[in-house]
């Protein structure tokens, strides 16, 4: 049996030059990523890190989030072509009684989140926890509806949150549900750095 050559070291000099892309997307799609398991922050964040490593601009905003410590935050300050911004401040909404400062900075967070849609400076624009915030109250489904039927046809639309409303899911084009089937927090198991923030 022929002997396997080792593994060649990695050599930044050899990796690809990052291009800008030639063209726009033809057609832009809406992405959904919602159920009741961990991983659909972690979807988006994953395509956001695809897209940076294709030249593509790509535009976060999160809702209901207001903790720059948390890891994807801290690694995407280092792509130039990523914004990511937070509407939210650090402690949990109530779900019960969400304050007046959580429904304006829900507002904030969308009106921020449609004016990049439409300004033509990005090619995928992912809106965080915004299916939460429709759940809870701080905007309306309506209003997701309305960036849906607004999108320009070269820019990707990602929505993520547990909860999607069925007539957003009927709306998206692609609509991933996170199942959850086990997770650590039944063994007492608390979120884990570097793992869930």
């Amino acid at each position: 049996m022929p002997r396997m050559k080792p593994p060649e070291e990695w050599n930044s000099e050899r990796a690809p030059k990052w291009k800008p892309p030639q063209t726009r997307f033809e057609q832009g799609l809406v992405q959904v990523y919602t159920g009741e398991s961990k991983g659909k922050t972690t979807a988006a964040f994953g395509l956001a890190l695809r897209a940076t490593g294709r030249g593509l601009k790509v535009k976060i905003v999160q809702l209901l989030k207001g903790n720059t410590s948390y890891g994807e935050i801290i690694a995407m300050k280092s792509f130039p072509n990523v914004d990511v911004v937070q509407f939210g401040s650090p402690e949990f909404v109530n779900p019960l009684h969400p304050r007046e400062e959580d429904r304006q900075m829900a507002r904030d967070a969308y009106d921020h989140a449609r004016q990049a849609l439409l300004s033509g400076d990005f090619d995928i624009v992912i809106i965080d926890e915004i299916n939460v915030a429709a759940k809870l109250g701080l905007i309306s489904v309506d209003d997701i509806l309305n960036l849906i039927k607004e999108k320009p046809k070269q820019v990707e639309l990602v929505l993520t949150g547990r909860d999607a409303d069925p007539r957003v899911i009927e709306a998206a084009d692609l609509v991933t549900q996170m199942t959850l089937i086990k997770h650590p927090y039944e063994k007492g198991i608390s979120a884990r750095f570097g793992i869930e923030y």
